[in-house]
């Protein structure tokens, strides 16, 4: 390749002609190693601060605490072992891949058919096993049981067994104080459990998972920051502090039979991640917020394992524990989500893997497998199999995933988010078509949206259908409904919007051809890959979308920019248009340069950087800025609770809370008023001017739609999906594109 990705070129900044340069570097490849803060040592964990080169001052020091190695995508195997059989209690599966228990919004209208469908559909893909989410407990056990709730699961059950696959559910119950239970109210919890894995025994569901993590009650016992208790339940031993839970196994085993598959779910290692939820000088609760010795260790966690397998226990999940972040305790990669900031905490505070959580983490994979040194130490220790979570994902690293299967270190891989973007997840992986693979993006849209989406949960960026479907935002049914007269169809713009909407056009019949401008398809996700890293997997999201059209039978031109003469000449049925949106120029001049938002990356400028915007973008060249020792302020006319809003809440909460402790400076509400030799004069929200030093303004302004070719255009059927006509994220460009393409 000619131009060598790494991560330092990620931090440097390419550029589009970066991209160009490196051909298909982007598109599909893993990035080559970090040539400059490479992981050292400790058992193959990422290196601290010390390991990053001792001279290079071109970064903040926050960019090498957590130094990430690129190199880890390498696809050479055949995966002899993740498609070897496993058994865990009596449950048979073919393969390794195992569908977590983690929640969706499937089932906040209840038993519906969008409900079922999600979960028979993972089974179609090849899913062999599966654990339900644990809210389905509520509808089905319980007075508040719906009605029809024994003959709903006995054919969800049915169904998906039709395809090979056996379904679990996880009982996760929420407590407060343990030391508040009396003994016998301890007994009531846990027959609660018994009759829960009664009920749905007798519905055909042949597991349940005892979640005893997070802020689960069995965690409450377990861990010695939450139980002060001093009797047999309490601190005074680890078989008291594991007896609530030894004792649910037990009366779960005796009360449905030894073939009744329990496993169990702790946080493998936990550390306190709520350092300055409540910290000011005049009320600091240290209960909280100060560092913590009593959460579980690794040796403790161990000695808790043995004592579950002895109660009957047939499998270990095994998961991270911070104490504070809830989301980070299953989607633990949400600590590298900002590129530069890996180990961010969302608390404004950083990891440093190579000592928090002892050490034990590997933190050098973007959050890939970083519990699978622990989860070894575990399966050395006991004889049922262990698995794990936290982005397990063997289609993005083929390799890194075999070898630790391989090496005995895993037994299986607790998988959500792959699966639920890409439900033939399992079957196209084993038809080794892992390039027709529906990427996970990592954002957590799936787990709560932007703002903008206003729901409790959102729906996935990558598959318009994930949480949408049979909803009143969504399309009624998973299945595409073939073109009842099919169209001929032009769809201009090959950004994901225009992909997608070409795509399901293609896929339902219809005869689509897709002009670009550019020499290259993903709009701005190549140039989005180079500003906020890897992590995203967008150049993954792009490869995807292009061989989707390859498939599809798409007609791509490309280089060939679409006037009235040329949509003309094609005579199409319908059109189209994914154009992308423009951006009305900051309307401001002075001795300070003002760069085009597309410019920055490459532009020289001085120390002192004003960012006019408040949208994703906006944020992420702040950041991008801010890790390459610059001082930043950003300027918006948006109010505080629209700031950063097109990134997941999640992303959002990392994003701000990291800048800010970086020094960031935001003014909401304000404008730039003036600029002058080397500053600018900002008018806030209250009416007050400020003028602070600047030697560059970067133009991030919101984009606004871009109607130009729309209102020339003479065809009847005519649509703008995406940004020319809305917009916002990449979720929405690619939902425009699903929904239009699907009314045609």
């Amino acid at each position: 390749m000619g131009t060598e990705l790494t991560r330092r070129s990620f931090l440097t900044g390419l550029g589009v002609a970066g991209i160009a340069a490196a051909g298909a570097g982007l598109a599909g490849c893993a990035p080559a190693a970090n040539d400059s803060a490479a992981a050292t040592g400790n058992g193959g964990k990422a290196a601290g601060a010390n390991g990053a080169a001792a001279n290079d001052t071109e970064f903040i020091a926050a960019s090498y605490v957590n130094p990430q190695d690129t190199d880890y995508r390498q696809n050479t195997t055949d995966f002899s072992t993740l498609f070897s059989p496993i058994k865990i209690g009596s449950i048979e599966s073919s393969h390794r891949m195992i569908k977590s228990a983690a929640g969706s919004a499937t089932y906040l209208a209840g038993l519906t058919e969008e409900f079922f469908q999600y979960y028979v559909n993972m089974a179609k893909g090849g899913v062999e096993f599966i654990w339900v989410e644990g809210e389905l407990g509520s509808l089905i056990a319980g007075d508040e049981a719906a009605p029809d709730a024994a003959d709903f699961c006995k054919r969800l059950v049915d169904e998906c067994a039709q395809y090979g696959t056996s379904l679990g559910l996880q009982w996760a119950y929420m407590g407060g104080d343990v030391a508040e239970l009396s003994v016998d109210d301890i007994v009531k919890i846990e027959d609660v459990g018994v009759s829960l894995a009664q009920t749905i025994q007798g519905m055909g569901f042949k597991a349940l998972e005892i979640n005893a993590a997070g802020f689960n009650i069995g965690e409450h016992f377990l861990s010695r920051f939450h139980n002060t208790r001093t009797d047999q339940y309490g601190i005074g031993s680890l078989e008291d502090r594991a007896r609530f839970v030894t004792e649910c196994i037990a009366k779960i085993k005796a009360a449905c039979g030894d073939d009744f598959v329990v496993q169990m779910l702790i946080d493998c290692v936990e550390e306190n991640d709520n350092l300055t939820n409540n910290a000011t000088l005049m009320d600091l609760d240290n209960t909280l917020t100060a560092p913590s010795n009593l959460v579980i260790t690794v040796e403790e966690g161990i000695e808790f394992a043995k004592l579950f397998e002895a109660a009957g226990c047939d499998s270990m999940h095994l998961r991270l524990g911070p104490l504070g972040n809830h989301p980070c305790q299953f989607a633990s990669d949400l600590y590298f989500i900002l590129n530069g900031i890996e180990g961010a905490t969302g608390y404004g505070t950083q990891w440093d893997f190579s000592r928090h959580f002892q050490g034990q983490l590997d933190g050098s994979h973007s959050g890939a497998g970083m519990l699978i040194d622990v989860v070894a130490r575990y399966k050395e220790a006991v004889k049922i199999p262990c698995g794990t979570v936290t982005y397990m994902d063997p289609a993005h690293a083929p390799d890194f995933f075999e070898q630790a299967l391989a090496d005995g270190k895993v037994d299986f891989f607790l998988m959500n988010r792959p699966i639920t973007v890409d439900s033939e997840y399992v079957n196209k992986l084993r038809e080794r078509r892992a390039d027709e693979i529906a990427p996970c993006t990592r954002c957590l849209h799936c787990h709560i949206g932007s703002n903008q989406l206003n729901r409790m949960m959102g729906y996935c960026r990558v598959n318009a259908l994930t949480q949408r479907v049979m909803t009143e935002q969504g399309p009624a049914t998973y299945e595409l409904e073939p073109a009842s007269s099919p169209k001929k169809v032009m769809v201009v713009g090959g950004g994901p919007a225009g992909m997608e909407a070409a795509r399901i056009a293609a896929l339902r019949g219809h005869q689509v051809s897709m002009f670009e401008k550019t020499g290259s398809l993903g709009g701005m996700l190549g140039f989005a890959s180079m500003v906020k890293g890897p992590h995203e997997n967008l150049d993954d999201l792009a490869a995807y979308l292009e061989r989707q059209l390859e498939i599809a039978g798409v007609n791509v031109t490309l280089n060939k920019e679409v006037d009235q003469a040329l949509i003309d000449s094609e005579a199409p049925d319908a059109v189209i248009l994914a154009v992308g949106g423009t951006r009305t120029k900051l309307d401001v001049s002075g001795g300070v340069p003002v760069i085009d938002f597309d410019s920055f990356m490459t532009a020289d400028m001085g120390e002192n950087v004003v960012v006019y915007g408040s949208n994703a973008q906006a944020f992420d060249c702040a950041l991008w800025l801010t890790v390459r020792k610059k001082h930043v302020t950003i300027v918006t006319p948006s109010a505080n609770k629209d700031l950063d809003m097109q990134q997941s809440q999640h992303a959002m909460r990392f994003m701000t809370t990291a800048l800010y402790s970086l020094g960031v400076k935001v003014y909401p509400g304000a404008s730039i008023k003036q600029i002058g030799d080397g500053q600018v004069t900002i008018a806030t929200e209250v009416g007050t001017n400020v003028t602070i030093d600047c030697d560059a303004v970067i133009d991030g302004a919101e984009m606004e739609p871009n109607t130009a070719l729309l209102d020339g255009i003479s065809v009847s059927e005519t649509y703008a999906i995406g940004d020319c006509n809305e917009p916002f994220n990449i979720a929405l460009a690619i939902r425009s594109g699903n929904d239009v393409a699907r009314a045609l």
